[in-house]
C-alpha cells in the first residue's frame, strides 16, 4: 500500500524479491506504475493518497476516508496473509490497526518520522502493527525503547545506486559536454510542491546564471502534470532562461550535475548516494508551517534527510521564508566555488551510503517471510 513514487519504488523492490522466494504469490492493495509492473492489482489510483501537509489533508480528508473504509471492507471480505504499508503512515497506521484487530499480520515500511514530530504516535504504532521495517539506522533504538518490534534493513536506493556511480556516462546520455558546469533543479513531485518552489527555483537560476552565464540547469520532471505545472510558472516567471526541462531522468540528471537544489524529500536522499552536493529548500502551506511552529511540533535539527544521515548540516537548509532565490543562489554558488567543501561533502556522503547498503529488499523480504512463519 504505497501513496507516492518513492513508496512504489519500495513497495516494488519488495515484491519482485518476494515473488523470488513465493513465484505463485498474489499483490492487491495501492500501488503505481512500477508496483503495477510487478503484479500489483491497484485498488485505487495511486495518486489519489498523495497528499501533504496538515491542511491539504483536511481538504482532501473525506475521499480519503472514503478510500479506506473501501479498502477494509475489501480486506476484511477477501483476508490477506500479510498487509504490507509502505510509509504514508497517516493513512496506513489507521487501517493496519482495524487490520491488526481482525487477525490479518500487519507490516509497516519506513518508520514514521516519530523521532522527529508527534512522538506521541509510538502508541498508535504498537497498536497498529507486528513489525516495522526501518531504512534508517538511527530510527532502531528510538523504537525499541518505545517497544515497537522492528528490523532495520538498510535502504533499497542504496543498493540500486553504485557507490561508484559515474558522471560522465550519466552526462553522455544527456547529451552534456564533460567540461560543462550544471546544476540540476527539483522542486518536487507533487503539485503542491511544484506550486510552492517552482517560481522560487526559477529566479534562482536567473540570478545564478546573471553572475555565471555559463551554468546549465537541468529541471527532471517526474510527470506531464508536473511538467506542465512547472513550465507554466516559468514561462510567468523568466521565460528567457533556457531551461532544460525533462521527462524523468532525475537520476541521471542529479548525477551529471555539479551541485542539487532540491525540494526536501526523497531525492536529497538520492542526491546523497549520487554524492552530489546541494542545497536543500522547504516551503509548507503557511497555516501548516505556523501550526508546526506554534506547538513545537518537530523535534529534529534538520529538514534534509541527507543531513539527518550525515549528522551534521552538510547541505545548507531554507525554511519557509528564508527559502529566497537571493539566499538559494548564494549557496550555490558558494558551493560550486569551492572544491574544499564539494571534496568533504562527497567524502561523508560515502561514508553514508556504506552504511545503508544491506540489500535491503532481500532482508525486507525475509523479514516478511519470517513474520508469516512465526504467525502459523
Amino acid at each position: 500500500m504505497a501513496n507516492e513514487p518513492s513508496g512504489d519504488m519500495l513497495g516494488a523492490g519488495l515484491m519482485r524479491e518476494l515473488k523470488k522466494r513465493v513465484p505463485d504469490i498474489v499483490f492487491d492493495g495501492i500501488g503505481g506504475p512500477l508496483m503495477e509492473s510487478e503484479g500489483m492489482v491497484s485498488l485505487y489510483p495511486m495518486e489519489r493518497l498523495s497528499v501533504m501537509g496538515l491542511v491539504e489533508v483536511v481538504k482532501h480528508l473525506p475521499g480519503l476516508l472514503s478510500i479506506r473504509n473501501g479498502l477494509k471492507r475489501h480486506f476484511f471480505a477477501s483476508p490477506p496473509n500479510v498487509f504490507i504499508g509502505v510509509d504514508a503512515p497517516d493513512f496506513n497506521l489507521g487501517l493496519e490497526k482495524s487490520l491488526k484487530r481482525n487477525g490479518i499480520p500487519t507490516i509497516h515500511y519506513v518508520s514514521p518520522t516519530v523521532w522527529a514530530w508527534r512522538p506521541g504516535r509510538v502508541k498508535k504504532i504498537r497498536a497498529s502493527i507486528d513489525l516495522m521495517l526501518s531504512i534508517f539506522p538511527f530510527e532502531v533504538d528510538f523504537l525499541k525503547s518505545h517497544g515497537i518490534p522492528v528490523n532495520y534493513i538498510g535502504h533499497p536506493l542504496a543498493d540500486e545506486i553504485a557507490p561508484d556511480a559515474d558522471q560522465m556516462v550519466a552526462r553522455r546520455s544527456l547529451n552534456i559536454p564533460s567540461a560543462a558546469r550544471v546544476i540540476a533543479l527539483l522542486p518536487g513531485s507533487r503539485l503542491s510542491e511544484i506550486e510552492a518552489l517552482a517560481a522560487t527555483f526559477v529566479e534562482t537560476a536567473r540570478i545564478c546564471l546573471e553572475q555565471a552565464p555559463e551554468l546549465r540547469f537541468l529541471v527532471p520532471m517526474v510527470n506531464s502534470k508536473t511538467r506542465a505545472a512547472f513550465e507554466s510558472v516559468w514561462q510567468d516567471v523568466a521565460p528567457e532562461l533556457d531551461l532544460e526541462v525533462l521527462d524523468g531522468a532525475s537520476r541521471e540528471a542529479m548525477l551529471s550535475a555539479d551541485a542539487v537544489l532540491s525540494a526536501s524529500g526523497t531525492a536529497t536522499l538520492e542526491a546523497l548516494l549520487l554524492k552530489r552536493p546541494m542545497v536543500v529548500a522547504y516551503r509548507l502551506n503557511p497555516l501548516t508551517y505556523w501550526i508546526v511552529k506554534a506547538f513545537n511540533l518537530v523535534k529534529t535539527p534538520y529538514i534534509a534527510m541527507s543531513n539527518l544521515l550525515s549528522g551534521e548540516k552538510v547541505a545548507p537548509e531554507y525554511i519557509q521564508d528564508e527559502a529566497t532565490p537571493e539566499a538559494l543562489s548564494r549557496a550555490l554558488l558558494d558551493m560550486l566555488s569551492s572544491p574544499d567543501k564539494m571534496d568533504y561533502i562527497q567524502s561523508v556522503y560515502n561514508r553514508v551510503h556504506r552504511q545503508l547498503r544491506l540489500d535491503s529488499s532481500a532482508k525486507a523480504a525475509d523479514a516478511v517471510l519470517q513474520l508469516l512463519l512465526e504467525r502459523t
